[in-house]
C-alpha cells in the first residue's frame, strides 16, 4: 500500500469510527448522521428541520463528543439579543477600559437550538460568524476557533411561535437534513439503551479538532473532473429555469454541491468525485435554496431536485 492509499485508509477509518460513535445515540439514522458529518468536513454548516423529539439536539451533542470538539448551545427564544450570541463589551473598572466578553458562539461546535424561534435580527447575528468565521464588536474583529461548525435546529414553520429564516441565512447552510421518526424496532432499541443511562455518556472522542481540520484539507484535494464541474453547474442552472421555481440555487449552491460531493467521495474512500456523489448530496444541499412560485407551494423542493437530476444528462466521457 502506497502513501496515498494509506492516508485514504486512515481518513476512512477515522470517519467510520466517528459515524459509529454518533450512531450510539442516533439509532437507525445513518444517512442523516453521514450528511451532518459531510457538512462538518466541508467546513460548512448544517440545518436540521423536523418535529420535536426526534433527536435533533442529541445529534449535535453526539457529533461534538465524537469529534473531540468544544461544544456550546444557544436556546433561541423571542427575547434573545444579538449580544447574547456573539458577546459584548463590558467596562472593567480596574483597568478603566472596555473588555470583550466572548459569547457562546466561540466554540468548535455551536448548537443553535430552535433557531427559528428568535427574531430575524438575532438570527442575522450569526451571518458573519457562519460566513467569515469571526465576530466584530466595537470595531474589533475576533476570530472564532477552528473548526467552527454551526448545527442549527428548527421546528416546522407551521408551528406556533416560529419565524421563517431569511433566504440569505438559509443559503449559508451547506446542508439541510431531516431525521424523521425511527422504525418500531429502532425505537424499542432507543428505549432499551436509555433504561440505565444516557448513551451520550458513552460516546468516545475518536477525532480531535486538529484531525477534523486535516480531514477538511483532504476534502479539498479530492479530484473534480471538468466534466463533473459542468454537470454540477448544469444541475444548478436547471433549478433556475423551471416554471415552478421563482428563485433557483445561487452560485454558492454550485460551490457547496461540489464541496459536498468531494466530502462524500472521501467518505467512500475515493480521491475523486463522480456523478453518483452529486446525486446523493444534491437534495440536502440544494432543496432549501429554492423559492417556489405560489402555485407550486404544494410541491416538495426535494422532489423538484430529484426531477432535475433525472432530466440532466451526464457527460460520460
Amino acid at each position: 500500500m502506497n502513501t496515498v492509499e494509506s492516508t485514504q485508509s486512515e481518513h476512512l477509518q477515522s470517519i467510520t469510527e466517528a459515524v459509529a460513535e454518533v450512531e450510539k445515540v442516533i439509532v437507525g439514522k445513518r444517512r442523516p448522521v453521514e450528511l451532518a458529518l459531510t457538512a462538518l468536513l466541508c467546513n460548512g454548516h448544517c440545518l436540521v428541520e423536523d418535529v420535536p423529539g426526534v433527536g435533533k439536539t442529541m445529534l449535535s451533542r453526539a457529533l461534538a463528543a465524537a469529534t473531540g470538539c468544544s461544544f456550546k448551545r444557544i436556546q433561541f427564544t423571542p427575547d434573545l439579543l444579538p449580544s447574547d450570541v456573539t458577546g459584548t463589551s463590558v467596562f472593567n473598572q480596574a483597568t478603566r477600559e472596555f473588555e470583550f466578553r466572548p459569547g457562546p458562539v466561540f466554540a468548535n461546535v455551536l448548537l443553535a437550538d430552535e433557531i427559528n424561534r428568535a427574531t430575524p435580527k438575532c438570527q442575522a447575528a450569526l451571518l458573519e460568524c457562519m460566513e467569515e468565521g469571526q465576530v466584530t464588536s466595537d470595531g474589533q474583529t475576533f476570530r472564532l476557533p477552528e473548526p467552527f461548525f454551526v448545527i442549527a435546529t428548527q421546528n416546522n414553520v407551521e408551528m406556533q411561535g416560529t419565524y421563517p429564516l431569511p433566504e440569505a441565512q438559509l443559503d449559508r447552510f451547506l446542508i439541510r437534513i431531516d431525521i424523521g421518526y425511527p422504525s418500531k424496532d429502532d425505537e424499542i432499541h432507543v428505549l432499551e439503551r436509555q433504561v440505565t443511562r444516557n448513551p451520550i455518556d458513552d460516546v468516545r472522542p475518536v477525532l480531535s479538532p486538529a484531525k477534523v481540520l486535516a480531514l477538511q484539507s483532504a476534502v479539498r484535494k479530492v479530484h473534480v473532473a471538468p466534466e463533473l464541474s459542468r454537470y454540477i453547474v448544469d444541475v444548478v442552472a436547471a433549478t433556475r429555469a423551471r416554471d415552478d421555481v421563482a428563485l433557483g440555487a445561487s452560485p454558492r449552491g454550485s460551490l457547496n454541491l461540489m464541496r459536498a460531493s468531494q466530502a462524500w467521495a472521501l467518505m467512500q474512500s475515493r480521491d475523486y468525485a463522480i456523478p453518483d456523489d452529486v446525486k446523493v448530496v444534491a437534495g440536502p444541499v440544494l432543496a432549501h435554496r429554492l423559492i417556489l412560485r405560489p402555485h407550486a407551494r404544494r410541491l416538495d423542493a426535494a422532489g423538484i431536485i430529484a426531477d432535475v437530476l433525472s432530466r440532466t444528462p451526464i457527460d460520460r466521457e
